[in-house]
């Protein structure tokens, strides 16, 4: 059997992908795509919720909300060192990301205004990740699917986190309902968007499929996603923001408009209500951490020296 055979009897025996097996070229850099994308999009996303942490209504709030900043960073650090494993320098991804090359999640390009932005975050836009992400799980390539499991445990507890916001809101005061409200309504829509364009539109999809990289296409997904959501809003007393929202009984599931295609395309080219200041944010704190990258560099390499001289006394 040829290289090639042989790998795709592997995708097709749901046998995993692992950095050493032979793979296509056009395998391999789909997944660095997708893999520094997702990873970027961990790092990007604190900082929407980093901006609330302390001024977060309670001590447990922000307790809670550091304790989620914190599993983003660490989730981006899962992701970089899968993505490394396909040949992909760390240090050239994030290069990328900070000259503004690499593209993230459309969706934190996007202000959060209120404490109510918290809970629909963890709510919405997490429940978007993890019925993205789950699926992930059982990808093709080992390390990638492996990273994930973690990655969706506590992405579960984040949505968690994020509907119990919500329905703190929506069981409190007037003013805190409408707060929940006006939130669902300035963000339903980017959640939606967050699933990528539509299967006709998208490059990527067909081969993601065929190597079994992603299980569903954006559109399953976004399906999906409206399905689940609509009960736990209509449970929260909140109306989702979709004139055209409606129970379809033929195909088990709702109808519901169309996302603003123009607006997502605008936000991914970089012209979101915040890209530059999420750009200029990831840039200052790279450039503002640069010494313990050298301090971290010069142990590394005082330890090897150390362990040189052992070696050889």
């Amino acid at each position: 059997m040829t290289n090639e055979e042989i790998f795709e009897k592997k995708i097709q025996d749901e046998v995993r992908i692992e950095p050493k097996d032979w793979m296509p070229e056009a395998y391999r850099k789909t997944l660095i795509r997708q893999i520094s994308q997702h990873a970027h999009s961990e790092v990007v996303g604190m900082l929407p919720e980093a901006n609330w942490i302390t001024r977060a209504p309670t001590l447990r709030r922000k307790a809670t909300l550091l304790a989620k900043v914190q599993d983003e960073a660490g989730h981006g650090l899962y992701l970089y060192s899968a993505m490394e494993t396909l040949g992909m320098p760390r240090s050239q991804a994030i290069d990328d990301l900070l000259s503004g090359k690499a593209k993230y999640s459309s969706i934190f390009n996007y202000p959060t205004l209120s404490w109510a932005d918290m809970g629909t975050i963890g709510w919405l836009v997490d429940g978007a990740a993890i019925l993205n992400q789950v699926p992930l799980c059982r990808t093709s390539y080992g390390p990638y699917a492996r990273a994930m499991v973690r990655v969706c445990k506590e992405e579960s507890f984040h949505q968690r986190q994020g509907f119990e916001i919500m329905q703190s809101l929506c069981e409190g005061s007037a003013d805190q309902k409408a707060m929940a409200q006006d939130a669902i309504n300035r963000w339903w829509w980017p959640t939606l968007m967050m699933f990528g364009p539509r299967d006709a539109e998208s490059g990527n999809t067909e081969l993601s499929m065929k190597w079994r990289i992603k299980r569903f296409t954006n559109d399953e997904l976004r399906q999906k996603f409206v399905d689940m959501m609509v009960p736990q809003a209509q449970f929260l007393g909140l109306t989702i923001p979709d004139e055209k929202l409606k129970w379809n009984a033929d195909k088990n599931g709702y109808d519901f408009g169309d996302v603003d295609w123009d607006e997502f395309w605008k936000v991914v080219k970089g012209q979101g209500p915040c890209n530059k200041q999420r750009l200029e944010a990831r840039n200052k704190a790279h450039d503002q951490g640069a010494w313990v990258r050298e301090a971290a560099a010069a142990y590394a390499e005082k330890r090897a020296k150390r362990e040189k001289i052992g070696a050889s006394a």
